[in-house]
């Protein structure tokens, strides 16, 4: 604690990164100019820099100078932010916002790599009180990457970000716009849902408009398809055991008013938190999809993507690192939460090694929580009083479990 109390993080400092990145937005795999600005000032830092991971992944690397107490050996701990913004237009009009039309970044992003790399500058400066390794993992495509490729995590650790040496442990945190400034929340277990995205094809038979005898009519069968998937949910899914979404996020039919068309698609996603719902409700789907259609007189299609894996916090590692969280930000302000139905890649990290991903309040205290705006929305913005709260956390998470 008396290391952490001595610290001084330049808040100045990392809300000018945070702004600079902020109004110099990039899409999944194109980070090329933040993954520069990182790779620098790390190296600024003295600490030792890979580039090149996971496309425009930038990994940060802090070898400890204090050995392990006797008999214990010596661990390696991973840090990670991403570093992707999204495809929105913003609408702030502040100096820093976005300067390239169609790209913003709306959930936090430029935040999340501003306080990683106040962590390395402040954990560069205390080699000789690190007890192993640290990684600072700088991860591009969180929000999804382009049909087809592999998110960020997922790449990451396909091509060894957690190898040489081993990484034990993880550690992320989220910015959360409508979460007071000063405030940690955070959930042991299941804290963020697994998310899959469907598509379903139905194929009928065209018709004029004014003879849908004539026809086979998708819309009518898609409609009802629509209708079945969510008793999935409200009539098969055991819900006192977790919770599970459906969305039908898109549908598209038709070519005019007077046409029955031949085709019709239904996009949307899936959320679960537990892999036996999950296993259950894909099921149901596959099995009612077509068997719905049919009963129309269509056929229908369904593909599922595996899509991103349960946040699921370790439990003994949440138990353990409680009472860091509960000190540096002091325990009236740590607060346990319900399960998001929102996802996040950080799950691939947790799914080979224990992890744990945290909220970091970044909404004004005169902000009304109804009137912060929204994650991925236009008009999204942030308090940067709690980044400095961040800082400290993930520091002394680091330092802390090391120790331990």
């Amino acid at each position: 604690m008396n290391l952490i109390d001595a610290i001084k993080v330049d808040a100045a400092e990392m809300a000018r990164v945070r702004k600079d990145i902020h109004a110099h937005p990039e899409l999944c795999y194109q980070e090329a100019r933040t993954s520069a600005l990182v790779a620098d000032q790390l190296r600024q830092f003295g600490v030792e820099v890979h580039t090149g991971l996971g496309v425009t992944g930038v990994v940060g690397v802090i070898k400890g100078h204090q050995p392990p107490a006797a008999g214990q050996p010596l661990k390696s701990l991973g840090l990670r932010a991403d570093m992707d913004a999204l495809p929105i237009q913003e609408l702030n009009t502040f100096e820093h916002a976005s300067q390239h039309p169609g790209k913003m970044h709306a959930c936090g992003h430029d935040s999340h790599v501003a306080i990683l790399m106040g962590v390395a500058e402040v954990l560069s400066q205390m080699k000789s009180d690190i007890h192993g390794t640290i990684k600072f993992v700088f991860q591009p495509a969180e929000e999804g990457a382009p049909k087809g490729e592999e998110g960020g995590a997922e790449l990451m650790v396909k091509e060894g970000v957690l190898k040489n040496p081993d990484v034990d442990a993880i550690f992320g945190l989220h910015i959360a716009a409508g979460l007071d400034a000063g405030k940690i929340t955070y959930k042991s277990g299941g804290i963020m849902a697994a998310a899959q995205s469907y598509q379903i094809n139905v194929k009928g038979k065209q018709a004029h408009g004014s003879r849908p005898w004539a026809s086979v009519d998708p819309i009518l069968a898609s409609v009802q398809i629509i209708n079945g998937l969510q008793t999935i949910i409200s009539r098969e899914s055991e819900l006192t055991k977790e919770g599970a979404v459906i969305t039908v996020g898109m549908m598209n039919a038709g070519i005019r008013s007077n046409i029955i068309p031949e085709n019709a698609t239904i996009v949307g996603t899936i959320r679960t938190l537990d892999y036996e719902m999950q296993d259950f409700i894909n099921k149901r789907m596959k099995e009612m999809v077509p068997d719905i259609a049919k009963a129309f007189r269509a056929e229908a299609t369904i593909e599922i993507d595996k899509g991103y894996p349960i946040t699921f916090n370790h439990l003994e590692l949440t138990s353990q690192m409680l009472p860091t969280l509960q000190r540096i930000a002091s325990k009236e302000n740590v607060l346990e939460i319900d399960a998001i139905t929102g996802a996040e890649d950080f799950s691939f990290f947790q799914q080979k090694i224990p992890g744990l991903y945290f909220f970091l309040g970044g909404k004004a205290l005169d902000v009304k929580p109804e009137e912060a705006a929204g994650h991925h929305t236009p008009d999204f913005m942030l308090d940067e009083s709690g980044f400095v709260l961040g800082v400290k956390t993930l520091s002394a998470l680091a330092l802390d479990y090391l120790e331990q």
